[in-house]
């Protein structure tokens, strides 16, 4: 079945790249089929975690070694990254390469092994923003967003300007998203959430996924099988590293990767993604000690 599902998400992939696939804002991401659209990458972000619980969990005996225990995981995760990279979609291959990383970490791969392919990452990362220049321009922008305030900063200006507007309870209705800033329902909805709730609201939402994620961390420590301990640390991974890199680009600290934020932002694929997290912990928890 896992195979099965790594096919299908695959060949999703493969479809947004095809004349069914949906060019929004530049990036043909989604599959549009009559009255609903999809967007492959939520779907294999869970799949990716749970192929590499799998991997991790089967080939203990080999995931020190370089051609058994690094080439399989890392060149499924270059399949992935190469069909979201044509689409571009380069905030989702950075996502699916965090994912290898930490699947990577508690699997017990060699830190030698992680530091090169950091390296080598790291490398691929910096060519892609050098020979693409929009990319290169959201870096500088992320760097100092004030310089291009009205071009290639604006975004990220706004969201801060919506951040600090709000206070500390907030100013009920935002104006930032009714005129300024772009993407207010989806990749930057915290900063809506932190203009209309201001500092007391945003807390709220970080206690609350702080809760969450306690509670994944005992479904995980709980489980007595390594592959549904590494299966639920994987899901988990999906929401922790989507819910962290967003509050990172709407507060500044990361560049614009146009990654949702789990249950808030808008977007179906997102949602149902988060959805179906949540409903393998809660299966997880069944058989945790």
């Amino acid at each position: 079945r896992l195979h099965q599902l790594l096919l299908f998400v695959l060949m999703l992939l493969f479809v947004t790249l095809s004349p069914l696939g949906a060019r929004v804002n530049g990036a043909q991401r989604w599959i549009s089929v009559k009255f609903f659209s999809i967007q492959p990458l939520e779907f294999a972000k869970i799949a990716l975690a749970l192929y590499l619980a799998y991997f991790m969990s089967t080939k203990q005996e080999l995931v020190k070694t370089f051609s058994k225990g690094i080439i399989p995981p890392f060149a499924m995760t270059a399949l992935f990254c190469f069909l979201l990279l044509a689409q571009p979609d380069f905030g989702g291959a950075v996502v699916l390469s965090l994912i290898l990383f930490f699947m990577c970490l508690i699997g017990g791969t060699r830190f030698i092994y992680l530091f090169m392919a950091i390296g080598v990452g790291l490398a691929g990362a910096l060519a892609l923003i050098i020979f693409e220049p929009y990319r290169a321009r959201r870096l500088v922008a992320f760097l100092d967003p004030f310089a291009d305030a009205q071009n290639a900063g604006y975004q990220l200006v706004q969201s801060l300007y919506a951040l600090g507007s709000g206070g500390f309870f907030g100013v009920g209705g935002s104006s930032q998203k009714m005129f300024y800033l772009p993407e207010a329902h989806n990749d930057f909805i915290m900063a809506v959430v932190g203009e209309e709730l201001g500092f007391f609201g945003m807390t709220l939402i970080m206690v609350l996924f702080a809760m969450l994620f306690m509670r994944c961390y005992k479904i995980i420590m709980g489980q007595s099988d390594l592959r549904d301990r590494f299966s639920a640390f994987g899901v988990t991974l999906v929401l922790a590293i989507g819910a962290t890199l967003n509050l990172a680009v709407v507060m500044g600290m990361a560049p614009p990767k146009g990654v949702a934020m789990p249950f808030l932002s808008y977007g179906g694929s997102s949602l149902l993604a988060s959805m179906m997290c949540i409903g393998l912990l809660l299966n997880f928890s069944r058989t945790a000690r």
